[in-house]
């Protein structure tokens, strides 16, 4: 996308976002933007009921589709409520049907774009930024609305810049570099930036390395975003890119996309990729080398799963476990990410070495990355290449690193540095790829199996409203699961974590009336706001007030779109905190819905002559 004569230079999100915006300069706290995509994973039910609800017949968007995540089924998952397949393809949505893959991986080979703007339920979606798609956590409502009339409201980003020199030594793969931005503190910057602005911080990653990386390696420098409190992140349009979709026979997809020189992003961190050694995540999420946990014994490895692994990746670490055997007391999961990974690995001979090794394959089923299907065992190391999901206080946690160091932890029984391979291995990814879409439904004719999940997910009933002052139960962290309050009750979370937990847990907490935190990202804040629940900031004054409260008295949010600060009542004591909502976000607080005003037809006077 090149900017036009006269136009001040732009980042990269501004491009994507200008580019569909009527104020191609972004500005306002809240702007109209369309939609290119629409993405749905975890709650496709629900987005579908607040679609039809605004009148969905055929959806406008360029592409949505709806990933159906449940592989391993019983009598309880074949009982849970979901949309029919027939309703989304009779209003233009493609369906995935469970096999095909992990969403991230499966969208980033077959359906992503870059330069298009994509809305999504799934923190996890971020990973698609590889190939220079923005890709962002929306509400049920505004996903509805992005499915029913194509367009979502947003507020404009700001941007931090990464820029990559040097090369990776041998040993040290993506997931490495991954780290290594958690590690650099990348975090810390985007809290700054999101205090002083109020806006969402988008990480934009080029330099002169970037050309270095294929599309699936950037993609999991990516999708570390939601880690790091950002609410996307993305990489450069490049020949790169036009290479990868040509393999994926899609190269009519490509559009270049680069960040104008002299564009005010927010900061500049540089990134050596020659100075990074192997890195692991221990259990806190401490970023450290793999050094410091040498010679610690391993007792579960996960080998693949969403978007922590490439096909290289996975190659590569059948390759250095050739002719291995996994030590009695290690359960290896191979979970290819992708059906085309599978076939690829299959056909080279890659997974019967895998096999061969003592590992089984495990199906890509969602509740895999949630811990629910294989969970960590308590007391014992699980080691894996993914993501880790937002974890509460008491939840089980595993350690993340490179291919290289999980295959050498399953080659030894321990945690242990790569480099102690005798030499790094070689392998070729072939180009010619398979891209058949047998497991995706996009004919609206097709005859479909009759189905007990006939009906979509109801819209939840609406919170009850904040035109009064009101007085909840304070909850220190998480509630325990299954808790009820009746009168509603205010979440005190002191980590990012905790806090996105409580977004993807919202339909669960429906009786949470306010979050505070000392920070929240301005896209969950939205996310929360959608939802009727109203999200404070707090400093630390006001955290080591509320901390020991029962009760929080609330007062009442008006229309007031200017004041941002509240006052609370703590029994006799007192505490400030800033309520985190602007624009339209108020008022979606206030009424309990991110579902767009009806417009109101106009009525024309005649005058009788």
């Amino acid at each position: 996308m090149r900017a036009r004569a006269g136009d001040p230079p732009r980042t990269m999100p501004q491009k994507v976002l200008g580019g569909r915006c009527s104020d191609p300069q972004l500005r306002g706290d809240i702007v109209d933007v369309k939609v290119d995509q629409v993405i749905l994973t975890r709650a496709p039910g629900r987005a579908f009921a607040e679609a039809l609800a605004l009148g969905l017949k055929k959806t406008p968007v360029e592409l949505a589709m709806v990933y159906d995540g449940t592989c391993v089924t019983d009598a309880a998952t074949l009982e849970a409520s979901s949309v029919a397949a027939a309703d989304l393809l009779q209003a233009g949505i493609f369906v995935a049907r469970p096999g095909i893959g992990f969403p991230g991986p499966v969208h980033l080979e077959r359906f992503a774009a870059p330069a298009r703007l994509a809305v999504t339920d799934d923190p996890r979606l971020a990973s698609v930024g590889g190939c220079g798609m923005l890709t962002l956590v929306v509400s049920p409502g505004q996903l509805g609305q992005a499915l029913a009339l194509g367009t979502v409201s947003l507020r404009p980003p700001r941007s931090i810049q990464v820029l990559l020199s040097g090369r990776l030594r041998p040993f040290v793969g993506a997931r490495d570099l991954a780290l290594e931005l958690i590690r650099r503190g990348i975090g810390e910057i985007v809290q700054r930036i999101e205090a002083e602005h109020r806006a969402p911080v988008v990480i934009e990653l080029a330099g002169p390395s970037a050309r270095l990386l294929s599309v699936a390696e950037r993609a999991i420098l990516c999708g570390v975003a939601p880690q790091l409190g950002a609410a996307a992140a993305m990489f450069v349009s490049d020949e790169k890119t036009e290479v990868y979709l040509r393999d994926q026979r899609r190269s009519k997809a490509h559009r270049g996309l680069v960040p104008d020189a002299g564009a005010p992003c927010d900061e500049v961190v540089t990134i050596d990729l020659s100075a990074i050694d192997p890195l692991i995540a221990d259990e806190t999420g401490q970023v450290r080398p793999v050094r410091d946990l040498a010679g610690k014994t391993v007792h579960q490895v996960v080998l693949g799963g969403d978007g922590g692994m490439t096909l290289k990746d996975m190659l590569t670490a059948a390759a250095l476990l050739k002719s291995k055997r996994v030590p009695p007391q290690l359960d290896l999961l191979i979970a290819p990410p992708s059906r085309q990974v599978l076939e690829v690995m299959a056909q080279s001979g890659a997974l019967a070495d895998l096999i061969a090794t003592g590992g089984r394959i495990v199906e890509p089923d969602r509740r895999m990355l949630t811990g629910e299907l294989y969970p960590p065992v308590s007391e014992q190391l699980s080691l894996r290449t993914l993501e880790p999901e937002p974890r509460r206080e008491g939840q089980a946690s595993f350690l993340v690193a490179s291919a290289e160091t999980v295959a050498f932890s399953v080659a030894t029984g321990a945690i242990g540095d790569p480099r102690g391979f005798k030499r790094p291995v070689r392998v070729t990814v072939p180009r010619a790829l398979p891209t058949d879409d047998v497991l995706v439904l996009r004919d609206r004719k097709i005859e479909l199996a009759p189905t007990k999940r006939a009906q979509p997910d109801g819209i939840p009933a609406a919170a009850p409203a904040w035109d009064a002052p009101s007085t909840l139960e304070l909850v220190q962290g998480l509630p325990p699961r299954g808790s009820v309050s009746k009168g509603g009750r205010a979440l005190l979370l002191g980590s990012l974590d905790e806090v996105r937990y409580a977004a993807q847990a919202i339909d669960e907490l429906r009786d949470v009336r306010a979050i505070i935190a000392p920070f929240i990202p301005s896209a969950l804040v939205a996310l929360f706001a959608g939802a009727g629940i109203a999200a404070f900031g707090a400093d630390d004054s006001a955290l080591e007030t509320l901390k020991g409260q029962r009760q929080i008295g609330l007062p009442a949010l008006g229309d007031d779109e200017v004041s941002s600060v509240v006052t609370v009542k703590l029994g006799k004591a007192q505490a400030v905190l800033s309520w985190l909502a602007v624009g339209e976000e108020r008022r979606w607080t206030r009424t309990g819905s991110s579902r767009p005003l009806p417009v109101r037809p106009r009525v024309r006077s005649s005058v009788a002559s």
